[in-house]
């Protein structure tokens, strides 16, 4: 839905206050404790932060990719672990269930996504399967009117307070790759269904990943997304979005993080004169704010050009790999302005800086990105676009 402009600015200053007045104050408690408070996590949903994407006759706000990215921008502005809350309800934990879903489905789950009473987390990552997403081992044998699944998934957001999840599984033994996997809603209570506890991880204390373990967890054949064996294609369908929304968060970090810079560089003195007065210093600053820039007119670009209708699969991945690039270069920069301080823990620009690297992971790695950025230029050039 393409919001008007008064709209819009209504719903980013809402979120911004959001972040600044409730967020801030509590990011070193939440990397203290590995816990966003419930009554935030509350807040966020009288916000209607977890339907964003959802349509609006399910509950959801239905934001365009443009809007979304706005707003993602604001929630990258605080601690990620905030913006992991909803993550997965706002990406791939629902938007299988939006782009490929039975009209049943949808009337079932959405709206529970969109209010935030659901939380969805989705299952692709394995043991011996993550960029090879089409190598997965967790098998769905059909028995009858239902599949039973057996397999391991691993790293997965949100799993220990999921209450659905959207699973890739192999429908097929005999088929290699990518065309013998299909997609399935399972259900926490699903017999059969575990869940690991959460890893202990470098950064984004507050969001936790967790394995899901199937053993012979039997789920109905109407849970299935799309046709058998369409579920690769449902994985990738999801992911152009998924990546202008990342990259839209890695930007609202670079943005904080500059700010932080600049506010410090006034203020710490030097030499006899503020940090924000010698040249090298300025360089760093400087060089964060043209890419950060660069970044936030990139992304905003590949979001109107989705929402005309464009197929941006290679912008999306140019994003992805450009903006969580940026902020890992920007978080090092901030480090290095903050000098001691931006090593300890007082000013949080460590945690800032150990936070932004799972960034280059999740979503495709930087890698994937290049792959797919490649791929998309030969595929280009091969019908004579190029």
């Amino acid at each position: 839905m393409a919001f008007d402009v008064e709209l819009r600015a209504q719903l980013i200053e809402t979120v911004a206050r959001f972040v600044r007045e409730k967020c801030v104050p509590l990011e070193a408690e939440v990397g203290e404790r590995d816990l966003v408070p419930p009554e935030i996590v509350d807040e966020m949903r009288e916000l209607g932060l977890f339907g964003l994407a959802v349509p609006e006759v399910y509950g959801g706000l239905e934001l365009d990719m443009e809007t979304e990215c706005l707003v993602a921008l604001e929630l990258g502005r605080t601690s990620p672990a905030f913006r992991s809350v909803v993550g997965t309800n706002v990406g791939i934990g629902s938007q299988a269930l939006v782009l490929f879903g039975t009209e049943e489905q949808k009337t079932r789950w959405l709206p529970g996504i969109a209010s935030g009473d659901l939380i969805a987390s989705f299952a692709l990552t394995e043991p011996e399967a993550g960029s090879d997403a089409g190598s997965l081992k967790t098998k769905a044998i059909r028995d009858g009117d239902h599949y039973v699944l057996n397999g391991t998934k691993r790293y997965i957001t949100n799993a220990n307070v999921a209450d659905v999840f959207t699973v890739m599984a192999r429908t097929d033994p005999d088929t290699p790759g990518g065309k013998g996997v299909s997609a399935f809603v399972v259900e926490r209570d699903t017999p059969g269904l575990s869940v690991g506890p959460p890893e202990k991880k470098m950064g984004q204390q507050g969001a936790h990943i967790c394995d899901v373990i199937f053993e012979d967890a039997r789920v109905p054949v109407e849970n299935r997304i799309a046709g058998e064996g369409e579920g690769f294609k449902v994985a990738m369908s999801v992911l152009d979005k998924g990546r202008l929304h990342i990259s839209a968060v890695c930007t609202g970090v670079a943005e904080r993080l500059i700010r932080e810079m600049v506010a410090y560089a006034r203020e710490r003195k030097q030499f006899g004169v503020p940090l924000i007065e010698h040249q090298l210093i300025q360089a760093m600053i400087a060089d964060s704010q043209a890419e950060t820039y660069a970044a936030k007119c990139m992304i905003l670009d590949a979001a109107r050009r989705r929402d005309a209708g464009e197929k941006v699969t290679m912008l999306a991945s140019s994003c992805k790999l450009f903006a969580s690039e940026m902020v890992g270069r920007v978080a090092d920069r901030a480090v290095q302005v903050f000098g001691g301080a931006g090593y300890v823990s007082d000013y949080g620009i460590e945690r800032f800086y150990r936070d932004v690297r799972i960034f280059r992971l999740y979503e495709g790695t930087t890698q994937i990105q290049q792959i797919v950025i490649a791929r998309e230029l030969s595929r280009a050039a091969e019908r004579g676009e190029l």
